[in-house]
């Protein structure tokens, strides 16, 4: 599951002539090309908005893609199409959701103008436009659309884009498509394989140390053990944890 992110100017509430708890923004605009080259085409979700409105179900609006939180489900899309700019789509808010009551008040006093989305590729393949090749996203499944405090992308105001997807996610869609996986990848994939091969071998061993001298982890231990704990702590290769952080943090 893969995300875009859009800055967009957002209308909400009744001075915009909207029911309270209500907004109006576009979740993706066609035919940008984003940073990393993908371009979503007119008729992309025509197919998933169809089958959404089918199911009789409500695309939930959730806030930063938390879907492990009820709090963080929002609200719903009320209506949604196709124009000839991207998907627009009018939601509404739960307000009385603590939480979805003070994203309406930032929505309202256009302290928040980013919204996202996450969806898989179900139809997409290289193209050119414009005499650069692209990546065309002709048919996409929609799962969900996300209030966002900040996008992937800030470089233009209303742009579709995608969070920075980690380097494994990249190459794996790369292959997918058939193309040939960078050396850059290529490294960057095997030097995160060993590092995860010897934070592993680190606590494995940190472990082993621990049975072999009975000083596992006690809730008494909390005096003179301290420093002891600490010190085992610190035997794991940081160097390897700090490469992990950075080749698959998620954005």
């Amino acid at each position: 599951m893969l995300t875009k992110s859009a800055t967009i100017e957002v209308k909400a509430g009744p001075d915009d002539g909207l029911e309270e708890g209500q907004f109006v923004a576009y979740a993706s605009v066609f035919g940008n090309k984003d940073s990393y080259g993908d371009v979503v085409m007119p008729g992309a979700f025509s197919r998933t908005l169809a089958d959404w409105q089918k199911s009789g179900d409500v695309i939930p609006i959730l806030f930063g893609h938390n879907m492990s939180d009820p709090d963080f489900n929002l609200g719903g899309v009320i209506k949604a199409e196709e124009d000839n700019v991207g998907l627009k789509f009018t939601g509404g808010l739960d307000l009385e959701n603590p939480k979805a009551l003070q994203t309406y008040r930032m929505l309202k006093g256009r302290r928040i103008r980013q919204l996202s989305f996450a969806y898989d590729e179900i139809d997409s393949g290289p193209a050119v436009h414009d005499g650069e090749h692209v990546w065309e996203l002709r048919e996409l499944k929609l799962y969900e659309v996300s209030i966002v405090t900040v996008g992937a992308n800030q470089e233009t105001e209303i742009l579709a884009v995608k969070s920075i997807p980690t380097v494994a996610e990249r190459a794996l869609r790369d292959v997918k498509a058939g193309r040939v996986l960078s050396a850059k990848n290529e490294g960057e994939l095997r030097e995160a394989h060993e590092a995860i091969g010897r934070v592993l071998s680190a606590l494995d061993n940190t472990s082993d140390e621990e049975k072999a001298s009975g000083n596992g982890p006690s809730q008494k231990d909390s005096g003179d053990h301290a420093s002891d704990e600490a010190s085992q702590k610190s035997s794991v290769d940081t160097s390897a944890v700090e490469l992990l952080t950075q080749q698959y943090e998620l954005v």
